[in-house]
């Protein structure tokens, strides 16, 4: 993971928001999300923004795009998402990994075989499966879209309720030709990213 040298100029904004499944807390490096997690994770991610942002302050905001972007979501508009930077630090083949996963439609799944083939490292599986339980940004990052070979649910950091929740969320308001790629299976096809890193992404 990298840290920031000039963590004592870094100044990091962090707003809450109520959703149908509890408080998630975003926090923001300029314009770019580099935390998302329900509030009862918080305590682990603010020990996680300490180590990477070293001397950064934190401080409370309101209005953030990220926010309004998430409420958007939550209605349904899952288009919202796809306008959120990032900023997920992160190693390389971690980075990989949740470009791929941004690239899984709202409404679908894929299993970790099929990113780990995205990504141009088939037999990866596990690695993949590694690097979604560590990122650090939920929901917009959608690791509760990464699933079994067989469909199966596998785990979520937040819990399984909140990952089924999503899915059938993202499932009810997807368009028809969208859960015609769900029934499909496996999240259609995932364009590879063989090295590539979206330029939404700031790895600081």
């Amino acid at each position: 993971m990298k840290r920031m040298t000039d963590g004592k100029k870094a100044l990091l904004r962090r707003e809450e928001l109520d959703t149908p499944i509890g408080k998630i807390v975003l926090v923001t490096r300029g314009e770019r999300l580099c935390s998302l997690v329900f509030a009862d994770g918080r305590a682990r991610t603010k020990a996680a923004l300490a180590r990477r942002f070293q001397g950064a302050r934190i401080e409370p905001a309101s209005g953030l795009r990220a926010t309004t972007a998430l409420k958007e979501y939550f209605a349904g508009r899952f288009a919202a998402l796809s306008r959120i930077a990032v900023d997920p630090g992160g190693t390389e083949f971690q980075n990989r990994v949740w470009s791929a996963l941004r690239e899984v439609r709202a409404g679908t799944t894929a299993s970790y075989g099929t990113v780990a083939r995205a990504i141009g490292a088939p037999g990866a599986g596990r690695a993949v499966g590694a690097a979604n339980g560590a990122n650090p940004i939920a929901i917009v990052i959608p690791c509760h879209r990464l699933v079994g070979a067989n469909g199966s649910l596998t785990g979520y950091g937040f819990g399984l309720e909140r990952k089924r929740w999503l899915l059938d969320h993202e499932q009810a308001h997807a368009p028809s030709r969208v859960r015609a790629i769900a029934r499909s299976g496996d999240g259609g096809k995932l364009r590879m990213l063989r090295g590539k890193r979206s330029t939404r992404y700031s790895t600081m």
